[in-house]
């Protein structure tokens, strides 16, 4: 099968990456919208610009485009128009979200844009438990960032932090406390992966800024940053 995905840098997004080349799909590029405005429905506002780097260190093309507006069905239009502008000579059988499937604006939206183009729209992990799914994407060295919160319980002290087998337990059990979803599907908070085995390069945060909008709302931006290639090990027989 052939397929496009929509890359936002984000945990779920990285891990449908990581999905289809265990499935052996062949991937034909990523499309990455960087909304200019925080209200948008569709797409992750923080660190999407860095998906460039990152889609490179993944040796997969990429399409990336802005959002300056908040709506649904408009937003979905832009992810139509791409893949329509490119189905003659880069067709795709399917268009794949990260998730398990509770982003259900962001599906129908997408799905009833890409309806008269025959291409199939779903969430690689549909069905299956989010914590689960996180402890995997943490045990397998995803190192996954927070940059966007928007729930109560969250604070600016979650902006910037890496996730792990510690910090997760504890976010797990703020999750129940102000019953904000684990996995952040519904925009809850939002992420990026700044390293995980399919990259060849690494992202390096070297500043940072907070920009809070309420004690439990605000993102991250990156200020200065490093992309590094990464050191493999090569076994001396």
């Amino acid at each position: 099968m052939r397929v496009a995905v929509m890359y936002s840098g984000g945990k779920d997004s990285t891990f449908a990456i990581d999905f289809a080349r265990k499935k052996g799909w062949d991937i034909a590029y990523l499309i990455s919208v960087k909304p200019t405005r925080t209200d948008c429905y569709l797409f992750h506002f923080a660190t999407v610009e860095h998906t460039v780097e990152l889609a490179k260190s993944m040796n997969i093309p990429q399409i990336y485009t802005t959002c300056d507006i908040a709506d649904p069905k408009l937003e979905a239009e832009i992810v139509r128009k791409i893949v329509e502008s490119r189905i003659e000579e880069d067709p795709i059988d399917a268009l794949i979200l990260g998730g398990i499937g509770l982003q259900e604006t962001q599906i129908k939206s997408i799905r009833d844009a890409l309806f008269n183009s025959g291409v199939e729209v779903f969430a690689t992990h549909t069905g299956e438990n989010h914590t689960s799914l996180m402890r995997q994407m943490i045990n397998k060295g995803y190192k996954i960032i927070i940059t966007q919160i928007a729930a109560d319980g969250l604070t600016a002290d979650w902006l910037g932090k890496e996730l792990n087998p510690q910090n997760f337990e504890l976010l797990k059990k703020l999750s129940e406390k102000h019953g904000f979803h684990i996995g952040a599907e519904g925009g809850h908070f939002d992420t990026l992966v700044i390293d995980c085995p399919m990259f060849t390069k690494k992202i390096e945060m070297l500043e940072t800024e907070k920009v809070m909008e309420s004690e439990c709302s605000g993102f991250l931006k990156i200020t200065k940053l490093r992309v590094k290639e990464k050191q493999i090990d090569i076994p001396i027989f």
